[in-house]
């Protein structure tokens, strides 16, 4: 069954963050943070494993391009705020991080996302786009041993973010802003 258009249920979670040049902090999130905004949920295994933190800081890395996006990254393992924060202190590249680590202990997120692995008491690698409604519009779960691409992740954030506000209008494979979009028509059926 698609999670497309699937609305988040309501939660209430522990987080480790640390702001931007600041002091790493214990704070919450509820779906109520996540209404108006557009959201990543961005699962991964567990903390101190070896693909994971490679994606954590690509995510990073791209933070203020889908910050100005007016989008929140939220990074997603069954870990818990304690752990996150033992994690973020001890990893060169997981102590980059400033946008928010949900703990998720109970697994109520990655089963309400359809990624929890109950054989193994953690999540798959699923990486999902929640549109400002608290509805997902995009995602993709990859295999636990292959890493994901953030900027990947930032031009389909675009390209949702401009078909959601152009409804007319689609973005074909690669699109980028400021590219050619399609009108989908009749007199479009077969030419492309």
């Amino acid at each position: 069954m698609s999670l497309i258009n699937k609305e988040i249920s309501d939660f209430k979670v522990d987080a480790f963050q640390k702001k931007e040049g600041g002091q790493g902090e214990f704070v919450q999130y509820t779906k109520a943070d996540l209404k108006g905004k557009w959201s990543v949920f961005f699962f991964y295994p567990a903390d101190f494993t070896f693909v994971c933190p490679t994606e954590l800081a690509d995510l990073q890395d791209q933070y203020a391009e889908f910050q100005k996006l007016g989008c929140e990254i939220f990074g997603v393992s069954c870990d818990s705020h304690f752990v996150h924060k033992a994690w973020h202190e001890s990893s060169e590249l997981v102590g980059k991080l400033t946008y928010p680590m949900l703990a998720d202990p109970t697994a109520k997120l990655a089963r309400d996302f359809d990624v929890y692995i109950e054989e193994d008491g953690r999540s798959e690698r699923g990486t999902f786009v929640v549109n400002p409604e608290g509805k997902i519009v995009s995602y993709e779960v990859s295999a636990g041993n292959v890493g994901r691409n953030a900027q990947e992740l930032l031009r389909k954030v675009q390209a949702l973010q401009f078909v959601a506000k152009h409804g007319d209008e689609v973005c074909p494979a690669r699109w980028k802003p400021g590219e050619k979009t399609l009108k989908p028509s009749f007199d479009l059926v077969g030419k492309l």
